[in-house]
Parts: structure tokens; sequence; C-alpha cells
């Protein structure tokens, strides 16, 4: 048995072999060299620094305004898309006439180019958009979407619909995995819908939800590229994020206030992810 598993252990090794070479080529090492020069005063011949470029970038003013900016996108538009996509979930786990359409509605982003969709909702939130033509239709002033407060409803609302999708047949499959005796079960008992929900639906729902909501909370923190390509590089102040911070350090060539900003979001990257398994583990010993 011992040989057995030796050597089905080095054939799995074998086949790992090349995504972990790329890995640690591509994203491994680099970052490792990122955190290096956040320590150095320049990168070549540079000297250490300790903790002084972490300093500066956390005093400077539009650090802080792109954290802040990040965090407050987090808040908001995870728990909302979370909502959203397990109650779409439920729905299109029922039998409905038009459930084949509606999921391909739901799953279409995924599959349609990053720029496409861009295109899309310049179209509607341009000043002289779809949304503004609609609006002086009806006698209302037109609103500047991306140049005002409320260019971070848009990006939320992007995100929503973009990862929606995603987050709906992580559910589906989730859902499909309970067994319906457990609800006949339920409903003989007396047990409403809410019971049933909270009792039997959440609870076998956890390693799902749980797994929707890190994959969530870390595509909130990729929503630089839809921002950027619908913004440009200086948006307004409510939708300036920490890649934004991070591209125009990297345009200024200031690589180090650069790397000390990826690694600290990073390290909030990390953090949150953490506190979610330990939510989860003591969710699941409170169930047991």
């Amino acid at each position: 048995m011992k040989n057995w598993a030796r050597k089905d252990s080095s054939i799995a090794w074998l086949f790992l072999a090349p995504s972990v070479v790329g890995f640690a080529l591509f994203y491994l090492i680099p970052f490792g060299m990122g955190v290096f020069y956040s320590f150095m005063d320049r990168t070549v011949g540079g000297h250490y620094v300790g903790l002084d470029n972490y300093r500066e970038v956390i005093a400077g003013e539009s650090f802080r305004k792109a954290a802040s900016n990040t965090f407050y996108f987090s808040v908001v538009s995870v728990p909302l898309l979370i909502v959203l996509s397990l109650g779409l979930a439920l729905l299109l786990h029922r039998k409905l006439y038009f459930q084949k359409w509606l999921r391909t509605a739901y799953v279409l982003p995924l599959v349609v180019p990053v720029a496409s969709i861009i295109l899309v909702w310049q179209i509607l939130f341009d000043w002289n958009g779809v949304l503004n033509a609609w609006l002086s239709g009806f006698g209302r002033t037109r609103v500047d979407w991306m140049k005002t407060e409320a260019a971070r409803n848009v990006i939320m609302l992007m995100y929503v619909w973009k990862n929606i999708g995603y987050n709906v047949i992580l559910f589906l499959a989730g859902l499909q995995q309970i067994p319906k005796d457990y609800y006949e079960t339920a409903q003989i008992e007396g047990a409403g819908r809410i019971r049933q929900f909270r009792s039997i639906t959440l609870v076998y729902l956890t390693s799902t939800m749980f797994f929707v909501v890190i994959m969530s909370v870390i595509n909130s923190f990729k929503v630089f590229r839809e921002t950027y390509l619908i913004a440009g590089a200086y948006p307004h102040d409510s939708i300036y994020m920490l890649q934004h911070y991070m591209n125009n350090m990297f345009l200024s060539l200031d690589l180090q206030k650069m790397t000390a900003a990826s690694t600290l979001m990073v390290g909030g990257i990390l953090i949150i992810v953490l506190g979610l398994f330990a939510m989860e583990r003591r969710y699941r010993r409170y169930m047991e």
C-alpha cells in the first residue's frame, strides 16, 4: 500500500507540476519580489528602509480615499449580490415556464467580453446615453452619471449584474444537492416556508454560501478593470479604488508605494478570508 500511495502521489505531482511552476513563475515569485521592494527605497541598488514606505502610503490622502471607497464598495455590494443571487437561485430552482431562458439570461454576462459589456454600459449611462434620453423624454434633467456621486451606484449595479450569474449557478448546484425528503418531512411536522428556509436550506447551503462569499469579496476587489474602462484612470472620487491608486503609482514609476499598497491590499483580503474561515468553523460547530 505504501508503494502504491507513493506511486499515486508521484503521478499526481507530475500532473500538477506545470500548474505549480506557472503559478510560482507568474504569481508567487513576482508577489514575493513586490513585498521585498516595498521595504527598499528604490528597486536598483536600494537600501532597506523598514516600514517607511508603508507609513508614507498610509499617511497619503489619496490612499486613504481609495481604501475607504474600496471597503465601502465591498461592504455594500457583496451582501446585495449574495441576497439577490440566492433569491434568484431559489426562484429558478422551482419549475417555471421560462426557466431555461432565465438561466441563459443570468449566465450571459459571464461569456460576454468585458469590452462589449463596457460599451453597453457607456451607451446607457453616458451624458447623451439612453437613460438620459429617457429622462429628457419624461421632462427630467439629465444626470452626468459617471462624474457625480451616482457613479458609485453605477459601478455597484454593474458589479452585481456581471457576477450574479456565477453565484446563481453555484447556489443552484447547492440547492439541487438538498434531498426533497427533508422538506416533505418538515411540511408534515408543520414547519412553514420561513422555518424550512432557515433550518434546512441555509444549513445545507453553508459550504456553498461560504465559497460564494469568498469569491464575491475577491471579485469586489477586481472591479478596477470595468471602472477603468468606463471612467478612465482618474474617475470621480466616489469610485477611486485601490487599484486606481496602484495604477497611478506605476505610471509615475513610484514602485515602492505601489508595492506597499498592493501588499496592504493583499493583507486586507487575507484578513477577511481568514475571518470568514473562522466564522464558518464556528457555525459548523454550532450546527453540530
